[in-house]
Protein backbone atom coordinates (compact mmCIF):
# COMPACT_ATOMS: atom_id res chain seq x y z
CA UNK A 1 0.00 0.00 0.00
CA UNK A 2 1.32 3.42 -0.96
CA UNK A 3 2.03 5.90 1.80
CA UNK A 4 -0.48 8.42 0.45
CA UNK A 5 -3.22 5.79 0.44
CA UNK A 6 -2.27 4.68 3.93
CA UNK A 7 -2.24 8.29 5.18
CA UNK A 8 -5.63 8.95 3.60
CA UNK A 9 -7.16 6.07 5.55
CA UNK A 10 -5.31 6.52 8.85
CA UNK A 11 -4.93 10.30 8.89
CA UNK A 12 -8.49 11.22 9.93
CA UNK A 13 -8.46 8.70 12.78
CA UNK A 14 -5.08 9.90 14.04
CA UNK A 15 -6.21 13.53 13.84
CA UNK A 16 -9.39 12.84 15.82
CA UNK A 17 -7.45 10.84 18.43
CA UNK A 18 -5.00 13.70 18.87
CA UNK A 19 -7.82 16.23 19.04
CA UNK A 20 -10.21 14.46 21.40
CA UNK A 21 -7.87 12.20 23.43
CA UNK A 22 -4.27 13.41 23.42
CA UNK A 23 -4.97 17.15 23.63
CA UNK A 24 -7.42 16.94 26.59
CA UNK A 25 -5.09 14.52 28.37
CA UNK A 26 -2.13 16.87 28.00
CA UNK A 27 -4.31 19.78 29.12
CA UNK A 28 -5.38 17.93 32.28
CA UNK A 29 -1.77 16.94 33.00
CA UNK A 30 -0.55 20.54 32.67
CA UNK A 31 -3.40 21.97 34.77
CA UNK A 32 -2.31 19.79 37.68
CA UNK A 33 0.84 21.93 38.03
CA UNK A 34 -0.87 25.32 37.95
CA UNK A 35 -3.23 26.95 40.41
CA UNK A 36 -5.79 29.56 39.42
CA UNK A 37 -7.08 31.76 42.24
CA UNK A 38 -8.97 35.05 42.53
CA UNK A 39 -6.96 38.16 43.33
CA UNK A 40 -8.02 39.62 46.67
CA UNK A 41 -7.64 43.14 47.98
CA UNK A 42 -8.01 44.61 51.44
CA UNK A 43 -10.40 47.54 51.66
CA UNK A 44 -11.87 49.63 54.44
CA UNK A 45 -15.65 49.61 54.53
CA UNK A 46 -17.55 52.17 56.57
CA UNK A 47 -20.94 51.10 57.87
CA UNK A 48 -23.26 53.73 59.33
CA UNK A 49 -26.47 53.20 61.27
CA UNK A 50 -29.44 55.54 60.85
CA UNK A 51 -29.22 56.58 64.50
CA UNK A 52 -31.03 59.56 66.00
CA UNK A 53 -30.07 62.19 66.96
CA UNK A 54 -26.51 61.18 65.96
CA UNK A 55 -25.37 58.67 63.40
CA UNK A 56 -22.97 55.88 64.42
CA UNK A 57 -20.36 54.81 61.87
CA UNK A 58 -18.01 51.83 62.13
CA UNK A 59 -15.01 51.28 59.85
CA UNK A 60 -14.09 47.65 59.13
CA UNK A 61 -11.26 46.10 57.16
CA UNK A 62 -12.45 43.43 54.73
CA UNK A 63 -10.79 41.20 52.17
CA UNK A 64 -12.69 40.82 48.93
CA UNK A 65 -11.92 39.68 45.37
CA UNK A 66 -10.94 42.28 42.83
CA UNK A 67 -13.65 42.92 40.25
CA UNK A 68 -12.61 43.78 36.70
CA UNK A 69 -14.23 46.27 34.34
CA UNK A 70 -16.32 43.46 32.86
CA UNK A 71 -17.84 42.74 36.28
CA UNK A 72 -16.02 39.43 36.67
CA UNK A 73 -13.56 38.42 39.38
CA UNK A 74 -9.94 38.83 38.29
CA UNK A 75 -7.89 35.65 38.69
CA UNK A 76 -4.21 34.79 38.47
CA UNK A 77 -2.57 31.52 37.47
CA UNK A 78 0.74 30.48 38.96
CA UNK A 79 2.96 27.43 38.79
CA UNK A 80 2.77 25.37 42.00
CA UNK A 81 4.57 22.20 40.95
CA UNK A 82 3.40 19.16 42.89
CA UNK A 83 1.49 21.22 45.46
CA UNK A 84 -1.89 20.10 44.09
CA UNK A 85 -0.85 16.45 44.40
CA UNK A 86 0.34 17.05 47.95
CA UNK A 87 -2.93 18.76 48.86
CA UNK A 88 -4.83 15.82 47.41
CA UNK A 89 -2.74 13.02 48.90
CA UNK A 90 -1.87 14.77 52.20
CA UNK A 91 1.29 12.62 52.55
CA UNK A 92 2.18 13.83 56.04
CA UNK A 93 -1.18 12.77 57.52
CA UNK A 94 -1.18 9.59 55.46
CA UNK A 95 2.30 8.50 56.56
CA UNK A 96 1.50 9.28 60.19
CA UNK A 97 -1.66 7.19 60.00
CA UNK A 98 0.16 4.31 58.31
CA UNK A 99 2.98 4.47 60.86
CA UNK A 100 0.45 4.14 63.68
CA UNK A 101 -1.61 1.54 61.79
CA UNK A 102 -4.51 3.92 62.15
CA UNK A 103 -6.64 3.06 59.13
CA UNK A 104 -9.52 5.16 60.43
CA UNK A 105 -7.44 8.34 60.27
CA UNK A 106 -6.13 7.43 56.82
CA UNK A 107 -9.65 7.03 55.49
CA UNK A 108 -10.62 10.50 56.68
CA UNK A 109 -8.54 11.80 53.75
CA UNK A 110 -10.83 11.96 50.75
CA UNK A 111 -8.35 10.55 48.23
CA UNK A 112 -7.39 7.50 50.29
CA UNK A 113 -11.03 6.94 51.19
CA UNK A 114 -11.95 6.99 47.50
CA UNK A 115 -8.97 4.80 46.55
CA UNK A 116 -9.89 2.16 49.13
CA UNK A 117 -13.45 1.93 47.87
CA UNK A 118 -12.43 1.99 44.19
CA UNK A 119 -9.89 -0.83 44.58
CA UNK A 120 -12.23 -2.96 46.68
CA UNK A 121 -15.14 -2.35 44.34
CA UNK A 122 -13.04 -3.22 41.28
CA UNK A 123 -11.21 -6.29 42.55
CA UNK A 124 -14.20 -7.88 44.30
CA UNK A 125 -16.62 -7.51 41.39
CA UNK A 126 -14.12 -8.70 38.76
CA UNK A 127 -14.10 -12.44 39.64
CA UNK A 128 -17.84 -12.36 40.35
CA UNK A 129 -18.60 -10.90 36.90
CA UNK A 130 -16.36 -13.41 35.13
CA UNK A 131 -17.60 -16.37 37.17
CA UNK A 132 -21.29 -15.52 36.88
CA UNK A 133 -21.00 -14.66 33.18
CA UNK A 134 -19.26 -17.96 32.44
CA UNK A 135 -21.78 -19.92 34.51
CA UNK A 136 -24.73 -18.37 32.65
CA UNK A 137 -23.03 -19.00 29.30
CA UNK A 138 -22.45 -22.68 30.11
CA UNK A 139 -26.03 -23.15 31.32
CA UNK A 140 -27.55 -21.42 28.28
CA UNK A 141 -25.27 -23.35 25.94
CA UNK A 142 -26.60 -26.61 27.39
CA UNK A 143 -30.28 -25.67 27.34
CA UNK A 144 -32.72 -26.80 24.64
CA UNK A 145 -32.68 -24.70 21.49
CA UNK A 146 -36.39 -24.00 21.86
CA UNK A 147 -35.96 -21.91 25.00
CA UNK A 148 -32.42 -20.67 24.37
CA UNK A 149 -33.56 -17.46 22.65
CA UNK A 150 -35.92 -16.29 25.45
CA UNK A 151 -33.30 -17.16 28.08
CA UNK A 152 -30.67 -15.06 26.28
CA UNK A 153 -33.10 -12.15 25.98
CA UNK A 154 -33.98 -12.21 29.69
CA UNK A 155 -30.29 -12.53 30.64
CA UNK A 156 -29.43 -9.42 28.62
CA UNK A 157 -32.04 -7.15 30.21
CA UNK A 158 -29.81 -5.89 33.09
CA UNK A 159 -27.13 -4.87 30.57
CA UNK A 160 -29.63 -3.00 28.37
CA UNK A 161 -30.94 -0.82 31.21
CA UNK A 162 -29.33 2.62 31.54
CA UNK A 163 -26.73 2.44 34.37
CA UNK A 164 -28.16 5.25 36.52
CA UNK A 165 -31.71 3.89 36.12
CA UNK A 166 -30.50 0.44 37.09
CA UNK A 167 -28.73 1.77 40.18
CA UNK A 168 -31.82 3.73 41.20
CA UNK A 169 -34.00 0.64 40.72
CA UNK A 170 -31.83 -1.43 43.06
CA UNK A 171 -31.80 1.45 45.54
CA UNK A 172 -35.58 1.72 45.54
CA UNK A 173 -35.88 -2.00 46.24
CA UNK A 174 -33.93 -1.66 49.50
CA UNK A 175 -34.29 1.90 50.76
CA UNK A 176 -36.85 2.64 53.48
CA UNK A 177 -39.80 0.28 53.12
CA UNK A 178 -38.72 -1.03 49.72
CA UNK A 179 -39.94 -4.44 48.58
CA UNK A 180 -36.71 -6.29 49.39
CA UNK A 181 -36.27 -4.52 52.73
CA UNK A 182 -39.84 -5.39 53.73
CA UNK A 183 -39.25 -9.01 52.74
CA UNK A 184 -36.01 -9.22 54.73
CA UNK A 185 -37.65 -7.65 57.77
CA UNK A 186 -40.50 -10.19 57.56
CA UNK A 187 -38.09 -13.07 57.10
CA UNK A 188 -35.60 -12.08 59.82
CA UNK A 189 -38.22 -10.59 62.16
CA UNK A 190 -36.16 -7.48 62.79
CA UNK A 191 -35.86 -3.91 61.53
CA UNK A 192 -33.35 -3.40 58.73
CA UNK A 193 -31.88 -0.12 57.48
CA UNK A 194 -29.77 -0.96 54.44
CA UNK A 195 -28.76 2.65 53.84
CA UNK A 196 -27.81 3.55 57.40
CA UNK A 197 -24.34 1.96 57.21
CA UNK A 198 -21.53 2.25 54.74
CA UNK A 199 -20.74 -1.43 54.35
CA UNK A 200 -24.32 -2.38 53.45
CA UNK A 201 -24.42 0.36 50.81
CA UNK A 202 -21.11 -0.91 49.45
CA UNK A 203 -22.49 -4.46 49.20
CA UNK A 204 -25.54 -3.19 47.33
CA UNK A 205 -23.35 -1.25 44.89
CA UNK A 206 -21.26 -4.37 44.25
CA UNK A 207 -24.43 -6.41 43.76
CA UNK A 208 -25.68 -3.85 41.23
CA UNK A 209 -22.39 -3.80 39.30
CA UNK A 210 -22.30 -7.60 39.01
CA UNK A 211 -25.99 -7.70 38.05
CA UNK A 212 -25.45 -5.03 35.40
CA UNK A 213 -22.17 -6.24 33.83
CA UNK A 214 -22.43 -10.05 34.06
CA UNK A 215 -24.72 -10.18 30.96
CA UNK A 216 -21.93 -8.61 28.90
CA UNK A 217 -19.53 -11.32 30.07
CA UNK A 218 -22.20 -13.92 29.34
CA UNK A 219 -22.62 -12.78 25.71
CA UNK A 220 -18.86 -12.86 25.09
CA UNK A 221 -18.43 -16.28 26.71
CA UNK A 222 -21.47 -17.71 24.93
CA UNK A 223 -20.00 -16.67 21.59
CA UNK A 224 -16.69 -18.22 22.61
CA UNK A 225 -18.33 -21.51 23.55
CA UNK A 226 -19.56 -21.90 19.99
CA UNK A 227 -15.93 -22.15 18.84
CA UNK A 228 -14.83 -24.86 21.29
CA UNK A 229 -13.46 -27.89 19.44
CA UNK A 230 -16.13 -30.57 19.79
CA UNK A 231 -13.68 -33.35 18.91
CA UNK A 232 -11.56 -32.39 21.89
CA UNK A 233 -14.61 -32.45 24.18
CA UNK A 234 -15.67 -35.85 22.86
CA UNK A 235 -12.17 -37.19 23.41
CA UNK A 236 -12.27 -35.90 26.99
CA UNK A 237 -15.63 -37.65 27.53
CA UNK A 238 -14.22 -40.93 26.14
CA UNK A 239 -11.23 -40.59 28.47
CA UNK A 240 -13.63 -40.35 31.42
CA UNK A 241 -13.26 -36.63 32.18
CA UNK A 242 -16.03 -35.24 34.35
CA UNK A 243 -18.03 -32.14 33.43
CA UNK A 244 -15.88 -30.03 35.79
CA UNK A 245 -12.65 -31.45 34.33
CA UNK A 246 -13.81 -30.71 30.79
CA UNK A 247 -14.64 -27.16 31.84
CA UNK A 248 -11.33 -26.69 33.63
CA UNK A 249 -8.92 -28.28 31.16
CA UNK A 250 -10.66 -27.73 27.81
CA UNK A 251 -13.23 -24.91 27.93
CA UNK A 252 -11.52 -22.37 30.22
CA UNK A 253 -8.10 -22.55 28.46
CA UNK A 254 -9.91 -22.05 25.16
CA UNK A 255 -11.79 -19.02 26.58
CA UNK A 256 -8.73 -17.50 28.29
CA UNK A 257 -8.25 -14.72 25.69
CA UNK A 258 -11.90 -13.75 26.19
CA UNK A 259 -11.48 -13.86 29.98
CA UNK A 260 -8.55 -11.44 29.70
CA UNK A 261 -10.57 -9.23 27.34
CA UNK A 262 -13.51 -9.04 29.77
CA UNK A 263 -11.11 -8.37 32.66
CA UNK A 264 -9.53 -5.48 30.74
CA UNK A 265 -12.90 -3.90 29.94
CA UNK A 266 -14.19 -4.43 33.48
CA UNK A 267 -11.10 -2.97 35.16
CA UNK A 268 -11.15 0.15 32.98
CA UNK A 269 -14.88 0.66 33.49
CA UNK A 270 -15.17 -0.17 37.19
CA UNK A 271 -12.13 1.84 38.27
CA UNK A 272 -14.04 4.86 36.95
CA UNK A 273 -17.16 4.00 38.96
CA UNK A 274 -19.49 6.98 39.14
CA UNK A 275 -23.09 5.89 38.45
CA UNK A 276 -23.22 3.84 41.67
CA UNK A 277 -22.23 6.81 43.82
CA UNK A 278 -24.94 8.98 42.24
CA UNK A 279 -27.63 6.30 42.06
CA UNK A 280 -27.17 5.10 45.64
CA UNK A 281 -26.47 8.61 47.05
CA UNK A 282 -23.54 7.15 48.97
CA UNK A 283 -21.43 10.33 49.17
CA UNK A 284 -21.67 10.43 52.97
CA UNK A 285 -20.31 6.87 53.28
CA UNK A 286 -18.54 5.79 50.10
CA UNK A 287 -16.94 7.79 47.28
CA UNK A 288 -14.95 6.74 44.23
CA UNK A 289 -11.98 8.40 42.55
CA UNK A 290 -14.13 9.44 39.63
CA UNK A 291 -16.71 11.02 41.92
CA UNK A 292 -13.93 12.79 43.85
CA UNK A 293 -12.72 14.39 40.62
CA UNK A 294 -16.27 15.50 39.83
CA UNK A 295 -16.76 16.88 43.35
CA UNK A 296 -13.58 18.96 43.09
CA UNK A 297 -14.93 20.51 39.90
CA UNK A 298 -18.23 21.54 41.49
CA UNK A 299 -18.11 25.29 42.36
CA UNK A 300 -18.11 26.09 46.07
CA UNK A 301 -20.17 28.81 47.73
CA UNK A 302 -17.82 31.44 46.33
CA UNK A 303 -18.03 30.01 42.82
CA UNK A 304 -14.46 28.67 42.88
CA UNK A 305 -13.52 25.24 41.53
CA UNK A 306 -10.49 23.18 42.57
CA UNK A 307 -9.43 22.56 38.97
CA UNK A 308 -5.80 21.91 39.87
CA UNK A 309 -6.65 19.21 42.44
CA UNK A 310 -9.28 17.76 40.11
CA UNK A 311 -6.62 17.44 37.41
CA UNK A 312 -4.29 15.73 39.88
CA UNK A 313 -7.08 13.34 40.87
CA UNK A 314 -7.84 12.53 37.23
CA UNK A 315 -4.18 11.81 36.48
CA UNK A 316 -3.81 9.57 39.53
CA UNK A 317 -6.97 7.73 38.49
CA UNK A 318 -5.51 7.11 35.05
CA UNK A 319 -2.23 5.92 36.56
CA UNK A 320 -4.16 3.50 38.78
CA UNK A 321 -5.96 2.07 35.74
CA UNK A 322 -2.66 1.57 33.91
CA UNK A 323 -1.13 -0.22 36.91
CA UNK A 324 -4.09 -2.62 37.09
CA UNK A 325 -3.97 -3.30 33.35
CA UNK A 326 -0.23 -3.98 33.11
CA UNK A 327 -0.35 -7.68 34.24
CA UNK A 328 -3.20 -8.45 31.80
CA UNK A 329 -1.51 -6.62 28.95
CA UNK A 330 1.74 -8.47 29.62
CA UNK A 331 -0.15 -11.78 29.56
CA UNK A 332 -1.78 -10.80 26.26
CA UNK A 333 1.57 -9.81 24.80
CA UNK A 334 3.18 -13.12 25.85
CA UNK A 335 0.30 -15.08 24.33
CA UNK A 336 0.55 -13.05 21.13
CA UNK A 337 4.30 -13.64 20.82
CA UNK A 338 3.85 -17.32 21.62
CA UNK A 339 1.13 -17.64 18.99
CA UNK A 340 3.20 -15.82 16.38
CA UNK A 341 5.97 -18.39 16.70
Amino acid sequence: MKFKTFAAFVGPSVFLMLLFIAAPLISVFVQGFYLTQPIYETVEVETCTPGFPTQTCVTETKTQPVIGEDGKIITETKYVGLESYRNLLEPDRALTALGNWDWGSLLTIDFWKALRFTLTFTLVTLPLVIGLGLAIAVVVNNTARLIRGPVIFVSLLPFIITPVIGALSIRWLFIGDGIMTAFLEWWLQRDIAMFAQGWTIELLMMFYRVWHVAPFAFVVFYAGLQTVNQDTLESAVIDGASRWERLRYVVIPHLMPLIIFIALIHLMDTYRAFEEIVGFSSQAYRISLQWLTYDLLVPDDSGNRAISRASASAMLTMIGIVILLVPLLRRTWRDHRGGSH
